[in-house]
This record gives structure tokens, C-alpha cells and sequence, in this order.
């Protein structure tokens, strides 16, 4: 099945809600932007992952907490966590 913008902004707000232990409500959408990623890792590749090496369109959506920016990178196939607490992870 294949996400659209909605479906990854959801899966991102549900995440980090449960990633920093706060009410999905206190999530708030920064931006959603179309973007094109270098890979099919989405610019976001986990530790010893390979990823293939073309253009890939997706969506980086930012969200906000208690004043700080994460960031998500969705495309059609996935969603991934760009660099939280150092790491990149792949929903």
C-alpha cells in the first residue's frame, strides 16, 4: 500500500509522540515540504545500510516539541527519523 503525505505526517506525529512520551495532540506540523532525496535510503540511511543511488521524491516533514525541530523523511514506500539523538531510524 502506498502512503501518501497524510499517511507519512501521521506515521511521524505517532512516532515521535511515543518516542518523547507526550500526548500525540502536543505534536505540532512545522512544514511539509516536497523534496528530492540522493538515494532510496531518503538521505537517511540506518547504520549498515545500503541504499540504491538515484533521485528518490518524497516529503520532509518537520514537526515540533516543546520548541525543538524533528525531522522525518517519507516518500510513497517508507518514513524514516532523520538524525534523532545522533541516529537515523526507519519506521
Amino acid at each position: 500500500m502506498s502512503l501518501t503525505k497524510e499517511d507519512a505526517l501521521s506515521k511521524a506525529r505517532k512516532d515521535l509522540a511515543k518516542r518523547l512520551n507526550v500526548e500525540e495532540s502536543s505534536i505540532k506540523e512545522k512544514s511539509t515540504d516536497d523534496v528530492d532525496f540522493p538515494d532510496m535510503a531518503l538521505g537517511a540511511g540506518t547504520e549498515d545500510e545500503m541504499s540504491g543511488q538515484m533521485l528518490t521524491r518524497g516529503w520532509r516533514i518537520r514537526l515540533d516539541s516543546s520548541g525543538k525541530t524533528f525531522e522525518y523523511r517519507a516518500d510513497k514506500n517508507q518514513v524514516r527519523l532523520f538524525n534523532f539523538r545522533g541516529k537515523n531510524y526507519k519506521l
